[in-house]
This record gives C-alpha cells, structure tokens and sequence, in this order.
C-alpha cells in the first residue's frame, strides 16, 4: 500500500463557501516484502538502463495500490486510519506471484506494470473490505473498473512512445506473502507523485 514528512498540495476550497479544512491525497497500499522488492528493482533497472523513454518509479514507491482515496481533510486521518486499521483486522498475508509485464493501455502504453496473480484471492478480499469499510464510512466510492493486482515499474515520459519493457531475465517469478498494508499521503510534484507513509498495520491472520 520514504520515511520523511513532505509539504503538502491541498485542494482549493469551493468557491463563494468558508475555508474548509486543509485537504490532501490520501491511497492504501500493500507492502512488497524487502527481499522481493529488491529483486525486482535489480530486474527492473537493468531493463530501463539503456531506455531514454522511460522515468522507472522510486523504489520506496513500488507497492500495489489497494484503494485511492482521492482528496481528504486533514481532519479526517485519524479516522481514516481506524477504518483501515478495521478492514485489515484478522486479515491473513496476501500470497502474490509475478506473471510478467504488461503495457497499460496495450496500444500505446503510457507506463508498465508488473502483473501479479492472487494465489488464494486474499488481495481482491482485502481490497474489498478496504473499499466497503472506506465506502461505508464515506471515505471512498468504489471503482466501476475491476480490482488489478499489480506494480507500477516505469511510466514512459510525455510525447514518447516505447516498446515493452525487457531483460535477458524474466522478471522475478517465485511467490512472495505480502504482510505489511499502508496508508500514504500523496505530494503532487512536477517531477513525480511523492509518497509518504502515515500508518502501517500488519496482516496476521489473528483479530
């Protein structure tokens, strides 16, 4: 679902209506674990080594995202935190395996992903408890499109247009538990999304 505090965009009031709170970009993500996520990265970086069309994304950043919660008040974090802290109670790991990349969209990608498989479904069930437990609360109005496992590794920068993205290697293949869940603040930037982590809960399988 970067450790350091980071300034903040906050979304502009209604106009002609008072000030509201300060408002910001709020998503919940699963963790890669270390070991994998490591892996990964090596795999990934020697694919975009010689790719002048591609921007690969950070590191600390490579998750998959569960719930984008869009613009929220600062005053409702806490809350937030809780709902999400719920949704994810007695939760057990999530089981994920790496089934290549793929180009999204197919026909001129605009950034690649790694596509991963749910062993057990315990993903999409997680990601449904998020999105009915944020719904519920008022935090979220779920997404028409179906929920994608998957990892954001290069976005292709603007006016270009790229071929997929490949090694010698495939990309790690081997199945990872993914334990960690987080809730992050996201800085909108010229050079790219920041990401800051503002809570973290462990899936245990225990309530």
């Amino acid at each position: 679902m970067a450790k350091t505090s980071r300034s903040e965009v906050a979304a502009p009031p209604p106009r002609g209506g008072p000030p509201e709170s300060p408002r910001t970009r709020l998503f919940v993500a699963l963790e890669l674990p270390e070991d994998y996520r490591s892996r990964l990265v090596a795999w990934r970086d020697e694919a975009v080594a010689a790719r002048e069309d591609m921007r690969p994304v950070a590191a600390s950043a490579l998750h998959v995202t569960l719930v984008f919660l869009g613009w929220q008040a600062e005053k409702d974090l806490a809350r937030v935190a809780a709902v999400v802290g719920r949704a994810c109670s007695g939760r057990a790991p999530a089981r994920l395996l790496a089934r290549g990349v793929v180009g999204v969209p197919s026909r001129r990608p605009r950034l690649f992903a790694l596509d991963l498989e749910d062993g057990g479904d315990a993903t999409r069930a997680l990601q449904a408890a998020l999105a009915d437990e944020l719904s519920a609360a008022r935090f979220y109005g779920p997404e028409k499109r179906p929920f994608w496992p998957h990892v954001t590794l290069a976005r292709v920068r603007r006016g270009r247009r790229a071929e997929m993205l490949e090694s010698v290697e495939p990309p790690p293949s081997e199945p990872f538990d993914s334990a960690a869940v987080t809730l992050y603040r996201s800085t909108l930037r010229p050079q790219g999304a920041l990401y800051e982590p503002l809570e973290r809960l462990w899936l245990s399988g225990r309530a």
